[in-house]
């Protein structure tokens, strides 16, 4: 997902045509594979805070690989936001898909993801 995105985002600041359809259809074809992804990591963080520090410090590479994680989700999501500005300045999507004025917010996905996600 964060290749597609990425790939997505040179795309948009390319000055050819912007390929929407492959993206899209790609984008489709991920989104359950990311869905679970972020099902598991966030029953897996639960766990990981229902253990005592002892435990934790047996496991200590499973911290850095969580947070890896974490990092990753957060950079698709940051950069995805990023690509659908662009194509909103590019007039590649309807005004009714404008993000809310939450969306604007400083901060606001990584207040979203401390919480858990949206509920």
């Amino acid at each position: 997902m964060l290749l597609l995105t990425e790939r997505e985002s040179r795309a948009l600041r390319a000055d050819q045509a912007y390929p929407a359809s492959e993206f899209q259809q790609a984008r489709k074809d991920l989104l359950p594979r990311l869905d679970q992804s972020y099902k598991e990591l966030k029953e897996v963080r639960i766990f990981w805070q229902s253990l005592s520090a002892a435990e934790r410090a047996h496991l200590g590479e499973a911290a850095s690989l969580l947070r890896h994680c974490q990092d990753v989700m957060m950079k698709i999501l940051v950069l995805d936001r990023e690509n659908e500005q662009a194509m909103l300045r590019r007039g590649l999507l309807p005004a009714s898909h404008l993000p809310s004025a939450n969306r604007q917010r400083p901060h606001f996905v990584a207040e979203l993801y401390r919480r858990g996600g949206p509920a």
